[in-house]
């Protein structure tokens, strides 16, 4: 019992000895770590004073060598600018100078003047008083008076004048009479000298160049649907077998015509040719055409000189870019018109402006004759009336054609230089007009129809494409429209071999996600 006692007690006392032995340890371990811990800070502490004895070292050089630099540019500015200082006053001293010597100069002058404008006044005086003393004489040794002197002297001069003028007014009213026809020949050949009118024959195709043949299948597209979406859309007919690297686009309208070059250019550009794209490129082209239309007659208003016109006429004007008459570009040929007739004008002593004016004026109704009924003569005078033209302008559009009278010389001029125009070799086809007006007729008989939202003629005239709206037109009633519209082509239109009516009706449902 005495012995486990003892046991106890030593396994009590080693175990409080352990516990005090291991603090001992743990508090010997733990000031060395704080040691350890105060001299990796003092370390750190002196590199982050190296550092930033270091920064603050790189700092002063930088900003000393900035600061040399600022300085340097400082005083260069300033050498600059008491440079251009130095030179300015010296310019102000010189203009003054020379400023002082002109006003000394202007001051003499004047000196003189009021000297010899005195001198002048005197011997005025003395002039006006010697000429009464003579008159006095004369009068004392003739018995006259002045006045009936006067009046006696002309009466014998117009009695000894009137024979002599009469004489010479008859030979120069016979040479004037023997020579008009060979003066007025000589201002009209003059005046076509003087001018040389650009003139470029219209044709029905327009052909664009490829780089390969493989751009021919992405044209004509999977089943021919590209090509098809294209002739349906641009209303012309594309050809593309017949040339190597080439597509041909054929049609009467000029307009349509440029649209569907310009549209193909692009999607060619482009490279992405599918319906949907193409939509979207039309719609493009087409825009930018109707813009440049304005830009277009706002350029040719400016070369001739003409200072305001009202903006439809304006736009008028451009759209004769895209219309013809017998082969001769409307455009080219008004603006032939318009020179030829402001250089007659300036011959025989007119206005040249006011010529040029009614010269591009001339044949506006042209512009109009797509749109609506009546003759370009009809057509032209009645908008110019509606924005306000002078009565020139309006005289010329009727006088030209004959239906009046020119009211002046302005007038005149424009009559004779549409005649010129016209009746210049090459400036006219008639073949050529007689095709465009029938094919013209066989659209307007075709949009005439109910239904029908575009028609075109292609294929020189032999096809009709006519597109209608597929929720006015079902399938049956797209037979009996192609059937009505080939009966009335047959009875109002005179055309060698078959003219074929295509009616195309689709139908597009859109929607959108949101």
């Amino acid at each position: 019992m005495e012995n486990m006692v003892v046991a106890i007690i030593a396994g009590l006392f080693s175990s409080v000895l352990t516990v005090f032995v291991s603090k001992k340890i743990n508090k010997a371990k733990f000031e060395v770590f704080i040691e350890q811990a105060k001299a990796k800070a003092k370390i750190i502490e002196h590199e982050a004073e190296v550092a930033l004895k270091d920064a603050q070292l790189k700092a002063k050089v930088e900003c000393d060598r900035e600061f040399k630099n600022a300085r340097k540019e400082y005083e260069n500015m300033l050498f600059k600018i008491e440079k251009k200082e130095k030179e300015l006053n010296e310019h102000l001293e010189n203009e003054l100078r020379i400023i002082k010597r002109q006003k000394e100069e202007i001051e003499d002058n004047n000196r003189k003047i009021v000297i010899l404008r005195e001198g002048i006044e005197e011997q005025k005086r003395t002039y006006e008083q010697k000429t009464l003393e003579a008159i006095k004489i004369l009068e004392n040794a003739s018995g006259l008076t002045k006045i009936e002197a006067t009046e006696l002297m002309l009466e014998k001069v117009k009695e000894d004048s009137r024979a002599t003028i009469a004489s010479i007014f008859r030979k120069k009213y016979k040479l004037a009479e023997q020579n008009s026809k060979q003066e007025v020949n000589n201002i009209l050949s003059q005046a076509v000298t003087r001018y040389a009118g650009e003139f470029a024959a219209e044709r029905l195709i327009n052909n664009i160049p490829l780089n390969d043949e493989e751009t021919k299948g992405k044209i004509i597209g999977k089943e021919g649907r590209n090509i098809k979406a294209l002739e349906m859309l641009l209303g012309v007919d594309i050809i593309i077998d017949d040339t190597p690297n080439t597509i041909t686009i054929s049609s009467f309208n000029l307009y349509r015509r440029a649209i569907a070059t310009k549209t193909i250019q692009e999607l060619l550009d482009d490279g992405r040719i599918q319906p949907a794209r193409i939509e979207e490129i039309y719609k493009k082209v087409k825009a930018e055409f109707d813009k440049n239309i304005q830009k277009e007659g706002e350029d040719v208003v400016m070369e001739l000189g003409i200072k305001s016109m009202h903006p439809e006429l304006i736009k008028l004007v451009g759209r004769l870019r895209y219309r013809a008459s017998y082969g001769q570009n409307a455009l080219a040929h008004t603006l032939e018109v318009a020179h030829l007739a402001g250089l007659i004008a300036a011959q025989m002593g007119g206005d040249a402006i006011l010529a040029r004016r009614a010269g591009i004026m001339h044949d506006i109704g042209k512009a109009l004759t797509h749109e609506a009924p009546g003759s370009h003569v009809d057509l032209g005078a009645e908008i110019c009336k509606r924005y306000g033209e002078c009565e020139t302008v309006i005289n010329a559009i009727y006088a030209h054609h004959g239906h009046e009278e020119p009211i002046n010389v302005e007038s005149a001029a424009v009559c004779a230089a549409d005649a010129l125009s016209a009746a210049r070799p090459g400036a006219r086809r008639e073949v050529l007009e007689s095709f465009l007006k029938r094919v013209e007729e066989i659209e307007n008989i075709t949009t005439s129809k109910v239904g029908v939202t575009n028609a075109y003629a292609i294929n020189a005239g032999r096809e009709v494409r006519v597109i209608v709206n597929a929720q006015l037109v079902n399938d049956d009633e797209a037979v009996l429209l192609a059937s009505e519209i080939a009966k009335e082509i047959e009875e109002k239109v005179q055309y060698p071999g078959e003219i074929k009516i295509n009616v195309i009706r689709e139908l597009r449902a859109e929607s959108y996600a949101r």
